[in-house]
């Protein structure tokens, strides 16, 4: 079986897709995607999340309230419900931002531990963002004792690596490694063991330079493999294939089964 493109995190739900979400999830088979993982960021997204998800083989959910959000959450009981649903895969995104601090930061702190214990009771691996927040990020995860999961468009540097590396988590690359200014970027993607990386859109943000300041799109995580491949000094094939297997590992084999979609053109270098 050769090997197959994934997006590990995408927000489809958004406004940004409402003319065009079905021929952009169609580009995205057509390019060679075998599976998206549709992430919610509240609990209204979470549930758009999940009907993408079940309407369409091939994308799978991740429900969970982003910190942006979490002063305005305080019922844990309704994303337990939402988790339990079997195309979820994953909780998040969750996490810190101390960057914009649009939560405050104690009730940020809250949500992110209350969301990491529904992840190691249900055995859900969590996705986890983090903005200038690694240090406090890491110490919760620690406390939490949450050991699977992923850190989502990772930005830190490589202490903040190797610490979320030493708990267990994996770490997503995007759209800004294709940067020409993003050499601290190209330096975690050096150092972190191909086993442990993963690749993402984000979409609709942070697009690829090569299409740079138009809205991103699932089809466009080639971009993301083929840089993070150059830097690996492996082949494209060899760099989807282990994102692919770190893919299943992560969120579990169910995750990939929408390959059949992958079209017959071989993956270049």
């Amino acid at each position: 079986m050769r090997p197959v493109l994934v997006d590990t995190h995408a927000h489809l739900h958004m406004n940004s897709f409402a003319s065009d979400r079905q021929q952009v999830l169609e580009r995205a088979w057509a390019s060679g995607l075998a599976a998206v993982l549709e992430v919610g960021i509240g609990l209204e997204s979470s549930r758009k999340a999940l009907a993408l998800a079940r309407a369409n083989p091939g994308v799978w959910a991740c429900v969970g309230i982003h910190p942006h959000d979490a002063a305005r959450w305080s019922d844990p009981s309704s994303l337990r419900a939402l988790a339990q649903e079997p195309e979820v895969v994953a909780i998040g995104e969750t996490g810190l931002d101390f960057h914009r601090n649009l939560s405050p930061r104690q009730e940020q702190e809250r949500a992110f531990r209350e969301q990491l214990r529904l992840g190691v009771e249900m055995d859900l691996p969590v996705v986890v963002h983090c903005r200038d927040a690694y240090r406090e990020a890491v110490a919760i995860m620690g406390e939490e004792g949450a050991r699977r999961g992923v850190m989502h468009c990772f930005s830190g540097n490589v202490e903040n690596a190797r610490e979320a590396l030493h708990l267990g988590f994996y770490l997503s690359i995007a759209g800004p490694i294709t940067y020409p200014k993003s050499d601290r970027l190209r330096d975690i993607v050096r150092f972190v063991p191909l086993d442990r990386l993963l690749v993402e859109t984000d979409c609709p943000f942070l697009a690829p330079q090569a299409i740079r300041g138009k809205r991103n799109e699932p089809a466009f995580v080639y971009h993301v493999v083929r840089e993070c491949a150059a830097i690996k000094g492996v082949s494209m094939d060899r760099m989807a294939e282990a994102v692919a297997q770190n893919s299943r590992e992560l969120f579990g084999s169910l995750f990939l089964n929408g390959a059949e979609r992958v079209g017959s053109r071989p993956l270049s270098d």
